[in-house]
């Protein structure tokens, strides 16, 4: 449940700490008084848009703080889990800051998260249901999600959800293969003539950089045979050259050998260069022997160059490796094409046992949905019939279908408030009031199974009075020994069956307008409904009446 709601700097509230209850809490207080700028923060924890005219001082942030008691809340905590959301068994604490700037930053548990996921948690934590929330009743589907809560459906919609998807997608799959089979049959004979033209070039990966590379030698050959020649005249062929001076340099150290120490090693050292050297120039005169000026080799390599650069500008590529890439996507083409009917056959039947499973699981929520729709009718029209609506009847239409992502049926409620009326839409047939008793009624049913800590009602009671405010006092206190319920209201009767009373009221100072709320003791309690039973003038027979209507709420 909601235990406690902190509302700083937000609006005409400078700073409200407020702890609520079990059972049902009620909040009053005059037109004006403030009710709405709670409900406008609140709505800020649910992920609304901040407002920063909404900020009251400019100069420091707005603050609006919930926290939330739990017990073994399985499916919040399966989100939180789910979300790295830090977790608590015992509490959960939403928190939304809004800057001077317009910056708003979101907290779950002290937590930062993204304003979605605040957003979410908040609506598995309360339902906020203002007046202009009865237009839902409208809706076909809130009319839907109202028979599959009553039905226990939620285990069923998910597994008909996974099903659904997987049968999308096949379907999705079938198309793409079709459209691209399609497109690869209308250019085949362009594709068959590109692959024969790659497979006549025999391409080899690596090919370009050798060609490129035996280009540039074949280019050069005069310049390189000069140098190599050089190379060789002073490494073993001129007349003084490297191997013929470390010969006499041997011969030289091989006499000192004989008068000095260690002069062998030297001599030893000498060799090793001396056979290092003729190695290289036996190495140089064979590059020298196999280099040959040869125009029609270099032309052929030229040509070779030139027919790999024209594939590669006509495919956009710039590698043979990529043409080789190229040259085996063509074939897969091909081969795909010739492989095509298969392939669309295995497909169609993917999509049909993925449509079979789903189908399967959609009759189950239409039979489902069916009997519970039975079942609703006559329970909405039971509870509705003390709030002055006894000659309420209803009607759940459901339709069957195309498969969609909620199943194959549409819903829509039908109502006849009057003896001899027609059963019509509800938006077209129900005034005001009327669709506020429906909602209250609606409420009343699903309140054990929506699985949520609070809710709040505000002014939900409006345009009824007399016994019939009484009597949705009464839902509301019958709402609240299965979840926690605060309701905003204009109506004594109602205020009189809370288990604890709230005020909102305004003070004015020299410079500003306050918002503040206090929970009223028994004796403000009566003044407060003595004043909404007469108006601003309290006397010894409004007490009296606002003491009968607190006695009678507890009897």
């Amino acid at each position: 449940m909601l235990r406690s709601l902190h509302i700083s700097n937000y609006a005409l509230i400078d700073t409200v700490d407020i702890t609520f209850h079990n059972g049902l809490n009620i909040i009053t207080g005059e037109t004006g008084a403030g009710k709405s700028i709670m409900l406008g923060a609140l709505s800020l924890i649910l992920g609304e848009r901040a407002d920063l005219k909404a900020v009251r001082d400019s100069g420091r942030k707005s603050v609006i703080e919930a926290t939330f008691e739990l017990h073994d809340y399985k499916r919040l905590k399966e989100y939180c889990v789910a979300n790295d959301i830090e977790w608590d068994d015992n509490v959960c604490i939403l928190r939304r800051e809004i800057a001077p700037a317009g910056r708003s930053r979101a907290f779950i548990n002290d937590s930062p998260v993204t304003l979605d996921l605040l957003s979410h948690v908040a609506m598995l934590l309360v339902d906020i249901h203002s007046q202009h929330n009865n237009r839902l009743l409208a809706s076909p589907e809130f009319q839907l999600s109202i028979i599959d809560t009553l039905a226990g459906n939620e285990q069923l919609l998910a597994d008909y959800s996974r099903r659904f998807v997987a049968y999308r997608r096949a379907l999705k799959r079938l198309r793409d293969t079709k459209k691209l089979i399609e497109q690869n049959r209308q250019d085949e004979d362009f594709t068959r003539f590109q692959l024969e033209q790659l497979d006549a070039m025999n391409l080899e990966a690596g090919e370009q950089d050798q060609l490129e590379k035996d280009r540039d030698v074949l280019a050069n050959i005069t310049e390189i045979k000069s140098t190599l020649g050089g190379a060789l005249d002073s490494l073993s062929n001129g007349t003084s050259n490297a191997i013929a001076l470390l010969g006499d340099a041997m011969e030289y150290c091989e006499q000192l050998s004989q008068v000095l120490d260690d002069a062998d090693n030297i001599v030893e050292r000498l060799n090793t260069v001396h056979i290092e050297l003729r190695d290289i120039a036996d190495t140089l005169s064979d590059f020298d022997r196999d280099l040959n000026a040869d125009p029609d080799e270099l032309e052929a390599v030229e040509q070779r160059l030139n027919d790999i650069y024209s594939l590669q500008s006509k495919h956009h590529v710039s590698s043979v490796e990529a043409l080789i890439e190229l040259r085996e996507n063509f074939r897969i083409k091909l081969s795909s094409l010739e492989n095509s009917s298969y392939t669309i056959e295995e497909l169609e039947k993917e999509a049909r046992r993925a449509k079979a499973a789903a189908k399967e699981i959609a009759a189950e929520l239409t039979r489902r949905r069916t009997e519970e729709a039975r079942r609703f009718e006559k329970l909405l029209c039971d509870t509705a019939s003390p709030l002055g609506m006894k000659n309420l009847r209803a009607q759940v239409e459901i339709t069957t279908g195309d498969m969609s992502s909620t199943g194959m049926d549409t819903v829509e409620f039908k109502f006849a408030f009057n003896k001899n009326q027609p059963l019509m839409p509800v938006g077209s047939t129900a005034s005001g009031g009327e669709i506020s008793r429906l909602m209250l009624s609606v409420k009343s049913i699903i309140a054990s199974r929506m699985q949520l800590p609070s809710i709040i009602f505000d002014e939900i009671d409006t345009g009824v009075s007399g016994d019939v405010a009484n009597r949705m006092g009464l839902m509301m206190r019958d709402i609240s020994r299965s979840i926690q319920v605060m309701a905003i209201t204009h109506l004594p009767q109602v205020a009189a069956l809370g288990n604890a009373h709230y005020k909102v009221y305004k003070i004015d100072d020299e410079d500003a307008t306050h918002t503040h709320i206090r929970q009223l003791d028994r004796e403000q309690r009566i003044d407060e409904i003595a004043v909404m039973l007469s108006g601003s003038t309290v006397d010894a027979a409004a007490r009296a009446n606002a003491l009968s209507l607190l006695s009678a709420s507890n009897n």
